[in-house]
């Protein structure tokens, strides 16, 4: 059954951490959700109050984006707790000063280059993950043959579904037909590159789990201390 509370819950899991590529509901990043009539309240914390504050910005923006989506809110307040920048990003919000008008000087880079950057990676790391269950489900598939693969030769599985999902945020096709190994423009990758490629996307793969545990972990640490302490 459809409550305003779940409507918002599931509105907020659609808000990835651009580089754990995991949604915040999942890795714990929402503190508290409070929905009075159309009057929604967040509170948003991290694993420390160092995160990078491009970071800690774009995710508390872009839970603000998806709850003012929402038909029926009429006020959003987005709050991000025991951050570093935490009163700078809070007025910010709070103002709509987007993230140039948040942090002026500072602001050096886009958010967009920044989803930008993080996207491809996650749809690397989404291309190994696939390639690596076919390669271990089926013994006789060569590993320099994945450059045949094709996104129709994929399991209907939690996996495929992943890739599917990056390679449209990063604007690649999704027809049964098209090559999995591709970059993030959608060159496919030449035949004699597949382990090298194979390799650093690995890598990519591992980095990005790495971190979201570790992640975790310095979360659980720093408010499981504080709660025990209070």
């Amino acid at each position: 059954m459809s409550t305003p509370e779940r409507d918002a819950f599931a509105a907020l899991a659609t808000v990835v951490d651009p580089e754990l590529d995991e949604p915040i509901t999942d890795l714990g990043f929402v503190r508290s959700l409070d929905v009075d009539g159309g009057r929604v309240e967040v509170h948003l914390r991290l694993p420390t109050s160092f995160c990078a504050p491009n970071f800690a910005y774009l995710m508390a923006s872009d839970a603000k984006d998806a709850l003012t989506a929402l038909p029926w809110t009429g006020e959003v307040v987005v709050e991000l707790d025991d951050h570093h920048d935490s009163d700078l990003i809070n007025r910010g919000l709070a103002a709509d000063a987007g993230y140039r008008g948040t942090f002026v000087h500072e602001a050096r880079d886009s958010l967009d280059e920044l989803r930008v950057t993080f996207k491809r990676k996650a749809h690397t790391a989404a291309v190994e993950r696939v390639l690596t269950r076919l390669l271990r489900a089926d013994r006789g598939l060569a590993e320099t043959d994945l450059h045949l693969v094709t996104l129709g030769d994929l399991p209907a599985d939690d996996a495929t579904t992943a890739l599917l999902r990056r390679r449209a945020a990063i604007g690649l096709g999704t027809d049964p037909a098209l090559p999995v190994l591709v970059d993030a423009d959608g060159t496919p990758c030449p035949p004699d590159e597949v382990p090298l490629r194979l390799r650093l996307a690995r890598s990519t793969r591992i980095s990005i789990e790495g971190n979201a545990h570790f992640c975790r972990g310095l979360l659980a640490t720093r408010y499981d201390l504080e709660e025990n302490a209070s």
